[in-house]
């Protein structure tokens, strides 16, 4: 029920907690309600919701993550692109349009690095997914990095607070 969901966020909220949010691009839509319908809720969007990397689409993920991401109070891990990719022949040049349009919609203020591990080695190694983040983000300063591969998950989470 729907405002069962709603009354149980909101006590997330009270609680002064954070909730990760694991949804699919199919599930974007009521996300985005969610997120609109609870702005002193800070959300934490898991997986960058799972995008559709093994067919190449970007659309409807890319201009839903979008619209999320206009929201101030979601911040979006950068994690588990590998394991939405061909896990027997991805290549970079695939995952990374994925990855940059998640720095991109939420800027690297937002986003938080995540291994996924050890789930992620069903695709990649560990040493393989830090390469691949390591690659999106070489474009940040060394300060956008930084948070990006810890300061936002510590702010985000109220750690070392």
């Amino acid at each position: 029920d729907r405002a069962d969901a709603r009354r149980g966020l909101a006590a997330v909220a009270d609680a002064g907690l954070v909730y990760d949010l694991l949804v699919t691009p199919r599930e974007l839509p009521a996300a985005l309600d969610a997120v609109r319908e609870l702005p002193r809720l800070r959300f934490v969007l898991d997986h960058a919701a799972k995008p559709p990397v093994v067919s190449g689409e970007r659309d409807p993920w890319a201009w839903q993550l979008a619209a999320l991401a206009a929201l101030p109070n979601v911040d979006c891990k950068l994690s588990g692109l590998v394991t939405e990719a061909d896990w027997e022949g991805w290549q970079p040049e695939q995952v990374l349009p994925y990855a940059w349009h998640v720095l991109d919609a939420f800027g690297p203020g937002r986003v938080l690095f995540g291994s996924d591990w050890p789930v992620c080695t069903l695709a990649a190694s560990y040493d393989e997914v830090m390469s691949l983040a390591e690659t999106a983000t070489q474009r940040l300063s060394e300060e956008e990095r930084a948070a990006v591969f810890g300061g936002n998950a510590a702010r985000a989470y109220g750690l070392g607070t």
